[in-house]
């Protein structure tokens, strides 16, 4: 039976668990933060487990890349939207009138205090089924292994393998208000001065971004130049 207030096949026994998981610590000392501790680790154990079983070919490097991509903040935000928690947030007034409930990061955070919340309210059997309920198909559409390593790692992958320097990351400005805010990047190979600019709605995104666009000059460029 799917919970009242929330998206997911899961109804709570103590409501004040719930209520915990849903409240932001710009309300008080009893917010989700100690949830959401518990909720990570939970959440790492059982996708960890699922990838064992269901990719018994994939080596330590494989298996760590699939679950970085499954349990990385863009996609706990999108579970999260999905389940419609920012509606039912707990925000102070300031968090309110600036954004939080849309914010990529609490979004993020209190969607693993939910499953934190579950694991207290019932068992880990119990968590591991909403956990897969919603992560099964997430799982079948995984990309293959060589798309799953991020454009940093692809773009320092092709650099070393050339024996050319590691790129380097500058950060350029923030722009924009904290629920909104823009990150402008700079990524450079300083042997040869190739140099692009990328931004992002975080520093990481924004350097992910630059790199991917670096790699893709990088590979433009015939090798005996």
């Amino acid at each position: 039976m799917k919970n009242s207030v929330i998206g997911i096949d899961y109804r709570f026994s103590d409501q004040q668990l719930l209520k915990e998981a849903l409240t932001h610590r710009s309300c008080g000392a009893i917010n989700y933060e100690r949830l959401e501790f518990l909720g990570d680790s939970v959440l790492n154990l059982v996708i960890s487990a699922r990838l064992f079983e269901l990719k018994p070919n994939a080596d330590e490097g494989d298996l760590t890349r699939m679950r970085a991509r499954l349990v990385r903040g863009e996609s706990l935000t999108d579970i999260a939207s999905g389940l419609g928690l920012g509606k039912q947030l707990k925000l102070g007034e300031g968090e309110m009138k600036a954004g939080g409930y849309r914010r990529a990061s609490i979004l993020a955070d209190a969607f693993e205090a939910l499953l934190g919340a579950i694991f207290l309210d019932s068992d880990y059997a119990a968590c591991r089924d909403v956990i897969l309920d919603l992560y099964d198909p997430l799982i079948e559409r995984l990309p293959g292994i060589e798309e799953l390593k991020d454009a940093k790692t692809r773009l320092q992958e092709w650099l070393q393998g050339r024996g050319r320097p590691l790129p380097e990351y500058l950060l350029l400005r923030e722009e924009g208000a904290d629920h909104v805010k823009k990150f402008y990047v700079q990524c450079r190979v300083a042997d040869a001065g190739n140099m692009v600019e990328a931004s992002g709605s975080s520093r990481r995104r924004a350097e992910q971004a630059a790199a991917a666009k670096l790699l893709e000059l990088l590979q433009d460029v015939p090798a005996d130049r």
